[in-house]
């Protein structure tokens, strides 16, 4: 299923539409509606480029225990 936004109403934020789908992604996000790894999937961004937007707007992260013990061992693996 794709969502169609009217070109007007992009037009009419003043945004591009990378930039206006980020936004939208950010208040998902925010709102606890996407994960980080969905909302940055909606934005067309990478992981890491999309913590740095929600960085930009000191937007903090939605972390679980998982999620760190998942990045630990990512880490662990790499030798870091």
């Amino acid at each position: 299923m794709g969502v169609v936004i009217e070109p007007e109403i992009i037009q009419s934020s003043g945004l591009s539409e990378q930039e206006f789908v980020l936004e939208i992604a950010i208040y998902l996000y925010e709102r606890k509606i996407l994960s980080l790894g969905k909302a940055a999937a909606f934005a067309r961004l990478h992981r890491i480029a999309f913590q740095k937007e929600l960085a930009k707007r000191k937007t903090p992260l939605h972390l679980t225990i998982e999620d760190v013990e998942k990045d630990l061992k990512t880490l662990e693996a790499l030798g870091l």
